[in-house]
């Protein structure tokens, strides 16, 4: 291809993304590498570092949500080799021993570094810690693990009655109990299991519906003692295990292989492999949810690595069909909803998306942004309470449009200026680097762009 289609230049601390594709003749190709999965890189960093002697981290995720809970980490006592390759070591300092830090922890832009730190610093008594973050993660709601926690007799204060950052959180020895979960999180389950390291007894979390399992799956590899109750969506943890150093293996990470499955499957002629991608059950959704469309995707090379389902995807394209994507297949996939509406804008008759209402408050409110961004491109999706309702079959046009600094956004604007006719400009594009610091050299691959 002789001539660029993609472009990313930096204006002030700000980048842009222009993407202006051929009329005719596009299609992707090759084979995607993708990052590590973002949960799991934050889970083997905070487990590395409570545990006792050395874990290595291979295949961890170098973006800057891992980062900012590496920082956090060695400001408490932990020792992690810097996050400038695949392969991090941590050494751990022992369940109980994170340090009161000399400054204000910052947990960047990242909801998952803050929510299950909280657990871990309101159980160290005699600790202070404060903990904020940037202008987006101090709007989003820290309630939901701030009340479980005050249950277990947690002390800790914020903005807005206790539920906004910055907050400080003095530590306390904490009493075990069973919470009834509101909404399927896994943020909220990992924060009260951590928090019962430190408690004597059993701490139980139950969900109306199955969460993502990477806290409960790691938590065992690290020597901590779980009960699981499929059947009522119960997790127990047994308090004051023992927790040793672990290699852990990060497979890549679906949430960003989600892009790729839906740029091969609406754009003619694509064929995709991408490789090592985790297909742990409870973050298949994805998976399912495009099948449900008709894409024509095929499991390759099936295994397992460190505890961990994996498998290579190959994905081609064709027509897809729209359904309804609701129920409780949403916790598994809620992450996948912004490409997901891509998909839909590209499949014959109408998708409805429902039970979404947790996307308004992660790193913007997607529901709304996805709406309106999407709109100014030309397509026909309507904003519901708790999701979208999206008619595929009209064509895209080139548009500026904006991430609102949401890395899923970001992508997901990416993936529909591929279709659009002329040039579209997507500003604050520098979010993508939270999940995916490679995405804008990945995309140039396999639309064959090498200028």
């Amino acid at each position: 291809m002789s001539k660029s289609i993609i472009h990313l230049q930096s204006v002030e601390t700000q980048q842009i993304l222009n993407i202006s594709p051929p009329q005719t003749g596009l299609s992707l190709q090759g084979t995607v590498k993708i990052p590590g999965d973002k949960s799991i890189s934050h889970r083997a960093l905070m487990l590395g570092a409570i545990a006792e002697g050395e874990t290595v981290i291979e295949g961890l995720l170098l973006g800057e949500d891992p980062r900012s809970t590496a920082e956090c980490f060695r400001a408490m006592g932990a020792k992690i080799s810097p996050l400038n390759s695949q392969k991090v070591t941590v050494q751990g300092i022992g369940l109980g021993q994170l340090q009161e830090p000399l400054d204000i922890l910052n947990a960047g832009n990242s909801g998952t570094t803050m929510r299950l730190m909280l657990g871990l610093l309101a159980s160290h008594p005699d600790r202070l810690f404060c903990v904020t973050g940037d202008s987006s993660l101090r709007s989003r709601p820290m309630s939901r693990v701030i009340k479980p926690l005050q249950e277990m007799g947690a002390q800790i204060w914020g903005r807005n009655n206790n539920s906004l950052a910055p907050l400080a959180v003095k530590g306390q020895s904490l009493k075990p109990i069973h919470y009834h979960s509101p909404i399927a999180s896994a943020q909220v389950k990992s924060c009260i299991l951590l928090a019962g390291l430190m408690t004597e007894g059993k701490t139980t979390v139950t969900e109306p519906a199955l969460s993502r399992d990477h806290s409960e799956r790691m938590l065992q590899a690290f020597g901590a003692t779980l009960e699981i109750d499929s059947k009522t969506n119960s997790v127990t943890i047994n308090g004051h295990p023992k927790l040793t150093g672990q290699t852990v293996i990060v497979p890549g990470d679906i949430s960003s292989a989600g892009f790729w499955l839906v740029a091969a499957s609406i754009i003619k002629g694509s064929e995709l492999l991408i490789e090592n991608v985790g297909i742990n059950p409870t973050r298949t959704g994805i998976l399912e949810a495009l099948e449900m469309m008709g894409a024509d995707i095929t499991l390759e090379n099936k295994r397992l690595v460190t505890g961990e389902p994996v498998a290579d995807l190959r994905v081609k394209s064709c027509q897809l069909k729209g359904c309804t994507i609701a129920g409780d297949i949403i916790p598994r996939l809620i992450d996948e909803v912004p490409i997901l509406a891509v998909a839909a804008l590209f499949a014959d008759g109408k998708t409805i998306i429902k039970d979404a209402a947790e996307l308004r408050v992660k790193e913007s409110d997607r529901l709304a942004v996805m709406a309106s961004e999407l709109t100014k491109m030309g397509a026909k999706i309507t904003e519901l309470p708790d999701g979208l309702e999206i008619t595929g079959g009209t064509p895209l046009v080139a548009a500026e449009v904006d991430s609102y600094t949401d890395h899923r956004i970001a992508m997901s604007l990416a993936i529909a200026a591929l279709t659009a006719q002329g040039k579209t400009i997507i500003n604050r594009a520098e979010a993508a680097a939270i999940s995916y610091p490679e995405f804008v050299n990945t995309l140039k691959q396999v639309c064959g762009d090498q200028n």
